[in-house]
């Protein structure tokens, strides 16, 4: 298993107000948008903006960082192995495959195995 890229979460309350700031900071537009749910997301750089209105938003404020593998078995296998615990099954996005995990220690991390076309554009590889 490879960790392919991961992002710091950003949290906003609107997306449109949020980007022009970091399309100027990070020099690029963003590589994804998309709706999810009741909220928006977007990657840029190395961010995830997750915006919404507060109490849609705090549903996924339990994980610290979105982290994109290169495979989501294996990780379940080594989360397994270390003492680790899903605590939100694998599911399916517009992007891949993703579920939640809770680390031995108490850190919850959202993993995320894009489909190929994805890690091929935003990734290289």
């Amino acid at each position: 298993m490879t960790i392919l890229k991961t992002y710091a979460r950003l949290w906003a309350d609107d997306l449109d107000q949020t980007l022009p700031l970091l399309q100027d900071l990070v020099g690029a537009a963003p590589d994804l948008r998309f709706a999810f749910d009741n909220i928006e997301l977007a990657a840029i750089g190395d961010f995830l903006v997750i915006a919404g209105p507060p109490e849609e938003r705090a549903r996924y404020a339990h994980a610290t960082a979105t982290v994109i593998v290169s495979n989501l078995d294996e990780v379940t296998t080594a989360l397994n192995e270390a003492g680790g615990r899903i605590t939100a099954p694998e599911a399916t996005s517009a992007t891949g495959r993703y579920l939640y995990a809770r680390h031995p220690g108490g850190s919850e991390v959202e993993y995320v195995q894009w489909h190929p076309d994805l890690v091929a554009r935003i990734v290289g590889h």
